[in-house]
Parts: C-alpha cells; sequence; structure tokens
C-alpha cells in the first residue's frame, strides 16, 4: 500500500488540532452542556491516498475522520460571598408545595450557597436536591394528632396519599389558613427544624431560616451579619407579637448564631421540656410564636431586624415613606416575601444584572425602588391593584361611581397622594405610598408619576448604608 508523503502526514495532527479548537469555539459559543460528538472532517483525499493510522477512512471518494470529542462547557461562576461558608441555610417546606415552589429557587436564589438543608414534611427528590423528613425524629404518640393526619398519608402512600383538600388554595387570614391541612401541620416543623440544623451542621456560626416564598439576597445579609459576634446569642427577624409574645416572622426570614441554636435545640430536646413544648404547639396556631416563645424561655430576646427582612414583596414595599419609625431608602433589604416562583425569576434576574453594573457592594431599598419598582410604574393602568387604602367618600344621599379621572383629582388635592384607585364598584381610594402592586381584573390605577419622582430627589442619594446594629 501507498505510504502517506511525509511532507503531508506531519501537518495532520495540526491541522486536526485547528479544527477542533475551532469546533470548541462553534459549540461553546451555542450553549451546548456536556455532549460526546462525531466531529466529520472532509480531508479532501484522493483514493490513492493513505490517512495515518490514528485516524478511520471510510470506503468512499471522500475520507471521514471521526474523532470523539468530550467536552465540558463549566456552568456560570458564583459571585464572591466572603462569609456564606459559614452560613447554614434552611429552607421549610411541604408536600402541597415544594414542587412548585422549590425548584426556582435550587437554580437561582441557592445555586450558590455551599450549605443547604431543605426541611418537609415529605422527603423526596427535587431538581437533584433531596428534601430532609423535619419529623422523622418525632416521636409516635405525637404523630397521632389530628394535624399529622396529612404527614401521615405522604408517609404511607407518598404523592398518591394527596387529597383534594389538601392542594386547596385557602386564602391567609389573621389566624392564618386554619381549613389548609398542610398549614395546621406547618406549626409543628418549627422546633424540630431547629434540631435538625443543629444536627446537620453543629459547627455552622449561622443558620439562616427561610421559606419558599421568600426570596434572599445573600451579599446584603452577609454584610449585616459582619456587625454580630456569632459566639453570642442572636435571634434575630421580623418582629411580630401575638398575645405578650414576640417572635420573628417566619415568612420574612430570620437568624441564629450558633450558641443560640444548640440553646433553643437542647431546651426542646429536654425529656421534661418536651411535652411542655408539644401542648403549647397544639394549643397555638403559630409555630414561629412557638419557636420566639421557646427562646425567650432560655433568656434570648428577638432583634427586631425590619427593614432588613420583610413579610411583603418587593411589589408591596414602601421604600419612599417612614414606617415603624424609619425609612427603608437606605437600608440593604435581606428578604421580601410572598413571592411567586415567577417573582423570584424576575428579581433574581435583576439582582444578578443589578451586582454585575454596580461597583457598591450592597443593594439598598433605593436601588431597588430607582431601578426596578419606578420603571414598572405608569400614569394610568387598567386590570391592575396599587393597593391604594384610603377611601374618598362621594358626597349626597346617592353616591355614584367614581370615574378615574374624578379619583386622580380627588388625590392631587392631598399633597402627599401619590397613587390612586377605582375598583369594580366604582369606589376611589388614594395612597401616600408609591407600590408596584399586582394584577387584579376589573381595577383601574393611577400614580402621580411627577410626585414619585421628585419624592426620589428629595430622597437622594444615600452615602452609607443603614445596619441594624446590636445594641447589647
Amino acid at each position: 500500500m501507498q505510504a502517506f508523503p511525509a511532507r503531508y502526514s506531519r501537518w495532520m495532527p495540526i491541522l486536526a488540532g485547528v479544527v477542533i479548537i475551532f469546533l470548541f469555539l462553534h459549540l461553546r459559543k451555542s450553549g451546548f452542556g456536556i455532549y460526546t460528538p462525531q466531529v466529520i472532517i472532509d480531508t479532501d483525499f484522493n483514493s490513492t491516498d493513505t490517512a495515518p493510522s490514528n485516524w478511520t477512512s471510510t470506503p468512499t471518494n471522500q475520507s471521514e475522520i471521526e474523532i470523539e470529542i468530550e467536552i465540558e462547557i463549566p456552568t456560570p461562576s458564583c459571585p464572591p460571598l466572603p462569609g456564606i461558608e459559614d452560613v447554614l441555610v434552611i429552607l421549610k417546606t411541604g408536600i402541597t408545595e415544594a414542587q412548585e415552589k422549590v425548584p426556582v429557587h435550587i437554580r437561582t436564589t441557592l445555586h450558590c450557597i455551599p450549605n443547604l438543608l431543605i426541611v418537609s414534611d415529605f422527603e423526596e427528590d427535587i431538581t437533584g436536591v433531596r428534601t430532609h423528613d423535619v419529623f422523622r425524629n418525632t416521636s409516635a404518640s405525637v404523630r397521632q394528632n389530628p394535624d399529622f393526619a396529612l404527614y401521615n398519608r405522604a408517609r404511607k402512600s407518598g404523592r398518591a396519599g394527596l387529597t383534594e383538600q389538601d392542594l386547596v388554595k385557602v386564602a391567609n387570614s389573621a389566624a392564618g389558613m386554619s381549613d389548609n391541612p398542610g398549614w395546621k401541620l406547618d406549626k409543628w416543623k418549627f422546633l424540630p427544624m431547629v434540631v435538625e440544623a443543629r444536627n446537620y451542621q453543629s459547627d455552622a456560626k449561622w443558620f439562616v431560616f427561610l421559606e419558599a416564598d421568600t426570596f434572599p439576597i445573600w451579599s446584603n445579609l452577609l454584610g449585616w451579619l459582619e456587625h454580630y459576634d456569632s459566639n453570642q446569642k442572636w435571634y434575630m427577624g421580623n418582629q411580630m407579637q401575638i398575645g405578650s409574645s414576640i417572635f420573628a416572622h417566619g415568612g420574612s426570614g430570620f437568624v441564629l448564631s450558633n450558641p443560640a441554636i444548640h440553646a433553643v435545640a437542647d431546651e426542646y430536646m429536654d425529656s421534661e421540656r418536651m411535652g411542655y413544648w408539644h401542648a403549647e404547639t397544639e394549643r397555638h396556631w403559630a409555630g414561629d410564636c412557638i419557636l420566639g416563645m421557646a427562646l425567650a424561655a432560655i433568656d434570648i430576646p428577638l432583634t427586631w431586624a425590619w427593614p432588613h427582612v420583610t413579610g411583603q414583596s418587593v411589589w408591596e414595599q414602601d421604600a419612599v415613606n417612614d414606617e415603624r419609625g424609619k425609612k427603608q431608602w437606605c437600608y440593604p433589604p435581606f428578604t421580601f416575601h410572598h413571592m411567586a416562583p415567577e417573582d423570584i425569576e424576575q428579581m433574581y434576574d435583576f439582582v444578578k444584572e443589578w451586582y454585575a453594573s454596580e461597583p457598591g457592594p450592597y443593594m439598598l431599598y433605593g436601588d431597588v425602588f430607582q431601578r426596578f419598582i419606578r420603571p414598572k410604574l405608569a400614569d394610568r393602568m387598567e386590570n391592575w391593584d396599587n393597593m391604594a387604602p384610603e377611601e374618598v367618600k362621594k358626597e349626597g344621599e346617592e353616591p355614584t361611581k367614581w370615574t378615574l379621572y374624578e379619583c386622580a383629582e380627588e388625590c392631587a388635592k392631598k399633597p402627599r397622594c401619590l397613587q390612586y384607585r377605582v375598583d369594580e364598584a366604582g369606589t376611589c381610594k388614594t395612597s401616600e405610598w408609591a407600590l408596584r402592586g399586582k394584577p387584579s381584573p376589573g381595577v383601574m390605577t393611577g400614580t402621580m408619576m411627577w410626585r414619585v419622582d421628585s419624592r426620589i430627589q428629595t430622597l437622594g442619594e444615600c452615602t452609607n448604608p443603614q445596619w441594624i446594629v446590636p445594641t447589647r
């Protein structure tokens, strides 16, 4: 057989290398992941040429060279988050919501979190992450409580054990959702959850608890925690009160330091105290309040952390006014609550883009309002509710319905009025807030945009972030 001329054969490895690099760059630009394609290279050999021995040839006029290539395209790198390695993030969820609400977190807010524990009332895989049964170590006698009916059915039959009632969306009230089986079970999770977290990573400096409809901003959290000594007992969250008990709202997210979580876990696991806390949980309707009571019993008070953590979604934040003696504008937010999966997607993209373009280490409420909320406001919107709360009454024995124009005139008469709305019943309501709001069929809303922009100018730029700092 005729040998391939030496003057050509020495160029073959170089040619193959160039072609491989070209294909790698082309496929990488196309966004492919891991694959093993067959690359066909036309060498334009004639029938008398012989390919190098490490290439394969086919009995055709054009030899086809098949090269197996395995290329791994790296996933997007995570931004630097100094201190995140000292934090254990605990996401609390349940069987009735997990498959709907958790996946978006795994691909967005939790993507760069090295230490993660997802606790639930049902153990399952969610997009490659295993949830932990928060009740796995709870006594059988407690699991006989009627509140555990959902848990016992799911443990026996999995998702096939769910009923229609389990999945019904129930409106929240001042006393929670007492008709919802998942909600009734949820209150029992808080004390076992701290034990599971302590056992999962006992040496973590900080334990951060979130729910599946809570959106976190990690750089702001880490900046906030820099002001605190993790060797002290800290319990920090959005202050709530039921009766005489002050506690951190679970949906807003809350933080426990290492000594605090060890202390409250020991309090709950004490054989002489566990029965007491089970009885308190049974008679109460809010598990986050029970946890606050347990912490208060061992002299760990709540550090009030609003507005770093909030109980409303990003669409319901009033960043331009005072509330609870503070103005949100220059504070870095850590969490937003009541965030639907699509809200989390939008907010995640915004936060990522903001940090890619801004030099500052912390995003403030003012940044969120100016860059995320303000562009979404408009002079007039239909089928939208900006949640203006103050009703305006029409004079006369038989008042007629308001038009949006008339309602706008009423808002204009009030120097601090920023928004107004007319609902399906023709009721006019005005507001000093500037909220994005939410879709609502039949509702018409308006915003005094020039007043909003004037308020932004008055608030100005923040020279430094404002933090809730230790007072003891």
